[in-house]
């Protein structure tokens, strides 16, 4: 008799539990999405496209040789992986931009990169600045889309995916499928 109530109350807390991870908001998980695609983008870019890394086996051959290959660094799993570690810290320059004209609501970077032009400051006038708790729910979003999806990611950064930030947040995640906004407007 026990079994049997300890086994319904496990299957009514998983569907309560599952039921709850479903749940999700769509418009901070996919500015979560749009966001580690366009901060990873950047970082990419900031790295010397000249800087390899050897990747390989490092088994030597029968004839004695070692074959390894080359790739670029900025594109290396390894140092993706590392970036990854990191991503999430950037959400604090992130806020929810309401556009003006469609009322269209998605969390926006607001804070200009280091090195930026000077004045590269957008219109502040739509930005909601929330406190910390707005920006702690999407550094969580974040945090969460690179837990499930950190295979894919390197995948898809790793392949130097022309639109990744299309793929990974529309086809990858499901996050943005209602979404006809793309990465430009991050």
């Amino acid at each position: 008799m026990a079994s049997w109530i300890i086994h319904v109350t496990m299957m009514v807390l998983s569907v309560f539990i599952s039921s709850s991870q479903g749940k999700r908001d769509q418009q901070l998980y996919c500015s979560a999405c749009k966001a580690i695609a366009d901060e990873l983008n950047y970082s990419i870019s900031q790295m010397d496209p000249k800087k390899t890394i050897n990747v390989g086996g490092f088994r030597l051959n029968p004839d004695g040789t070692m074959k390894d290959k080359k790739v670029p660094l900025a594109r290396s799993e390894t140092h993706l992986s590392e970036l990854l570690e990191e991503v999430c810290n950037s959400m604090n320059d992130y806020a929810l931009h309401v556009d003006p004209d469609t009322q269209h609501k998605q969390y926006k970077r607001f804070a200009p990169r280091s090195g930026g032009a000077p004045g590269d400051f957008p219109d502040f006038n739509h930005f909601q600045f929330d406190g910390p708790d707005a920006s702690n729910a999407l550094k969580f979003a974040c945090e969460s889309l690179v837990d499930d999806l950190e295979d894919e990611i390197i995948l898809l950064f790793r392949r130097d995916t022309e639109h990744v930030s299309e793929e990974l947040c529309s086809r990858v995640s499901d996050y943005c499928k209602d979404s006809s906004h793309t990465n430009e407007e991050l």
